[in-house]
């Protein structure tokens, strides 16, 4: 079985983002960039495959040359090899990327292909959909417990209260939710080998990347959070009925 897993690199979760002066997307220079986390569920998902089945596990992944660093990671874990679409370090939409990913994919012919279930920035959780759309593979997204037999995929999703299954055939687009598995840590063999291990690089023109469906015209942080109110009052019951005002024709939420 082949497997492609779909991964992107993206600020560490503890990073503290600044915008850049231009607006047009984030300081980079001395931000901690790391796998993205649900991608890591992802890359477990696609090793465990392999070890099941045997063929080979390929990354892809978008982005500026620090991605490399999230590919040799990758590969460090137990995928076999590597394709790097190097793009800016600026805002990129879901559906361009989409469609670099899906115009590779073709190429691959993978039996299935992993993504997390969301990039931890701005893909909104559908870069996944979209590159299955495009390719017109049979889909299922936050997919927090599978089991493969054969060319048929048995996948289940959580839901509010309740659990989804699904049953698909393969070749096949998951997603892969916190929870799917545990993902392993690269050994130092992992490590070393992972240096000899190939990356093709393909650039988004030799992909006819189309033109952004969306442009990016500037960032802004969040209003800053109002302080809260303290009610200080001794008596319970006056504090009560000073709360319950507070709420009634300041807060405006009863």
């Amino acid at each position: 079985m082949k497997i492609a897993v779909c991964m992107v690199q993206v600020p560490a979760t503890d990073a503290k983002i600044l915008i850049r002066p231009d607006g047009k997307g984030i300081e980079s220079k001395d931000i901690k960039f790391v796998i993205s986390p649900y991608d890591e569920y992802a890359i477990e998902a696609g090793l465990q495959l392999k070890e099941k089945f045997g063929d080979e596990v390929v990354l892809i992944t978008d982005g500026p040359e620090r991605s490399l660093q999230a590919i040799r990671e990758g590969l460090a874990l137990g995928a076999d090899r590597a394709v790097h679409i190097p793009i800016t370090d600026t805002y990129h939409d879901a559906l361009y990327i989409a469609s670099l990913l899906s115009a590779h994919l073709k190429k691959e012919n993978a039996d299935c292909i992993l993504f997390g279930k969301l990039g931890v920035g701005f893909d909104n959780a559908s870069t996944g959909p979209m590159t299955a759309a495009m390719l017109d593979l049979p889909h299922v997204g936050n997919v927090a417990k599978m089991d493969i037999e054969g060319t048929t995929v048995k996948a289940h999703r959580e839901i509010e209260g309740a659990t989804e299954s699904y049953e698909i055939q393969l070749p096949a687009v998951l997603t892969a939710e916190k929870g799917l598995n545990t993902p392993r840590f690269a050994s130092l063999k992992g490590i070393m080998a992972a240096k000899k291990k190939p990356v093709e690089t393909v650039k988004p023109e030799d992909l006819g990347a189309p033109p952004h469906a969306l442009n990016l015209d500037a960032l802004q942080p969040p209003p800053q959070k109002a302080h809260g109110k303290v009610v200080t009052v001794e008596d319970p019951a006056t504090a009560a009925g000073d709360l319950v005002k507070f709420l009634r024709e300041e807060a405006k939420v009863i």
